[in-house]
């Protein structure tokens, strides 16, 4: 959406609190034995104290009102209590959600415990990238611009990125246009970023896979040649200097 009024500015902010506390909270309290169905209403209690409604559930009927990926899931996982956290896990947990006929999304990954897999490199390097996307986003910079940033900096750490996952426009519904804010440089896209848009921007980086597939629950996406995958996304809002990072209490950069 663009943002025209300051009812507008206030909706989206509200909405945008409300998932990025649930996020920040969600992922204080994971902890090594519980179920991520257990960890899912956990969110969903946050949610409701905001009076938000969960995006997926929503929009899709998900199984959830979070998505919540283990291991070597990538996106979309449902937190069932078959799925018991354990030491070392890659767990990402992405919340969405509407307020008063506003919507907000946001997400990212972190190692529960110790990080005795070795995954945190992959943690920092997408929080790393995510925020140099940001640095550059303004009025007018193209959006596959923001790709290249994503994807050339991935290579330059030895990472790839999932091509078919993209951040999106957000804020009367959960997605937008743009509808591709992809991690890879799109040459014939021509869009650009405008002031007073507002999107989901979102970054995807792997150990070794380009693109998500699902699984046969319907839901789950992994990697198509295996490895981990981690994501952290923000909500911002385009002005003509830097964005305004509408989740920044989620602390997604310290996850």
């Amino acid at each position: 959406m663009t943002i025209n009024s300051a009812e507008e500015l206030q909706g989206m902010q509200a909405i945008s609190e409300a998932v990025a506390v649930t996020l920040l909270k969600m992922k204080e309290y994971a902890e090594i034995g519980m179920s991520c169905k257990e960890l899912d209403e956990y969110g969903a209690k946050i949610l409701k104290s905001f009076k938000a409604k969960s995006a997926p559930k929503l929009t899709y009927d998900f199984p959830g009102y979070t998505c919540i990926c283990v291991g070597k899931e990538v996106a979309h996982g449902i937190p069932s209590k078959k799925k018991v956290l354990k030491n070392g896990d890659l767990v990402n947990i992405d919340v969405s959600a509407e307020l008063s006929g506003f919507w907000s999304d946001n997400g990212g990954s972190f190692v529960l415990g110790e990080d005795i897999n070795n995954h945190m490199p992959l943690v920092r390097a997408s929080q790393q990238l995510l925020r140099a996307a940001l640095d550059e986003i303004t009025d007018g910079f193209r959006i596959s611009h923001m790709g290249r940033i994503v994807e050339q900096g991935a290579k330059k750490l030895n990472y790839t990125v999932i091509k078919n996952l993209a951040g999106h426009g957000v804020g009367r519904s959960l997605h937008e246009q743009p509808d591709n804010i992809l991690n890879y440089e799109d040459r014939w896209n021509r869009k650009k970023f405008k002031k007073d848009m507002v999107v989901a921007v979102e970054t995807f980086i792997a150990t070794r896979s380009t693109i998500a597939e699902s699984l046969d629950d319907g839901w789950t996406l992994v990697g198509n040649k295996g490895g981990y995958v981690t994501q952290h996304e923000h909500t911002i809002l385009i002005t003509d200097g830097k964005p305004i990072l509408l989740t920044e209490m989620n602390g997604v950069f310290d996850f």
